[in-house]
């Protein structure tokens, strides 16, 4: 999934909006390509140099079904930049009882979080549209990596869902997300559309939690306690990630974007990120 800069062409400015743990990975890979500037809400004026893309990483609010960030953020670019990746959640097709999502399904969002990320997706389509600026949407679930594993949750010996109640999980390492971002950015394949992103294994939760704790050693595998017990323990917000139930395809972006993970197992990125 590499890409480079074509000969002849002004080197591109890359503005990457949310310089955390995964943009400071993007930044990482966009460097040879160009000039990259990262923005966080700290950030003091900048200017920026057409022509110029945008990795826009910076989570809604907390609050409301809305997110005004992404919106003040597109008003006040001083120029049209070339194209738009807007980071999204697989959390906006709410529970699908275990079925297969595809980026066709209906999003039907279940939590104020996730309506908050489908009003951006909206906000950004609205926006980019009209002026004939190219958008992707990458809809992503869990991300884990270095540093991003539940080993405090582990040693603190929280309860997992019984394994036989727990849906099938989706998540992404950290370092195949970057690349999918660098992608996303810079292949012409990408142009106005919405990419589900996964590993493709759909482990569950508590198998994910059992693999840290196995892999990790000296850790014991987490207590499992069926869903109406670990709902009186969690929450509000903790157990909404385990009401929902879903196994997303990712096979637009295998197939249009040539994407092939270097961490397709749990079991292989968990021994990567330890």
């Amino acid at each position: 999934m590499a890409a480079t800069q074509s000969p002849g062409n002004p080197p591109r400015t890359f503005v990457i909006a949310g310089r955390g743990y995964t943009g400071t990975r993007v930044a990482e890979r966009l460097a040879p390509l160009g000039r990259v500037i990262g923005i966080t809400r700290k950030t003091p004026a900048f200017e920026i140099a057409a022509p110029f893309d945008v990795i826009y990483l910076v989570p809604p609010p907390g609050t409301g079904t809305t997110d005004p960030r992404i919106e003040r953020f597109m008003g006040a670019l001083p120029a049209a930049p070339g194209r738009i990746v807007y980071i999204s959640t697989t959390g906006v097709y709410g529970d699908a009882g275990g079925a297969t999502v595809k980026e066709d399904t209906v999003p039907t969002p279940a939590t104020d979080r996730a309506r908050r990320r489908l009003a951006a997706e909206r906000a950004l389509r609205a926006w980019c549209e009209p002026r004939k600026i190219e958008w992707v949407i990458l809809r992503v679930p869990g991300i884990y990596g270095p540093g991003r594993l539940p080993l405090d949750r582990l040693q603190r010996g929280e309860p997992a869902l019984a394994e036989s109640e727990a849906g099938p999980g989706n998540r992404i390492h950290v370092e195949d997300l970057a690349d999918i971002c660098v992608t996303a950015l810079l292949n012409q394949k990408a142009r106005d559309r919405i990419y589900n992103v996964g590993d493709g294994d759909h482990t569950t939760s508590t198998a994910f939690l059992g693999l840290v704790a196995r892999l990790a050693g000296l850790l014991p595998p987490p207590p499992q306690l069926p869903r109406t017990q670990l709902q009186a323990l969690k929450s509000a917000v903790a157990f909404s990630f385990l009401g929902e139930s879903r196994r997303v395809d990712t096979s637009r972006l295998r197939l249009e974007l040539g994407f092939n993970p270097r961490y397709p197992t749990a079991e292989d990125g968990i021994r990567a990120s330890l």
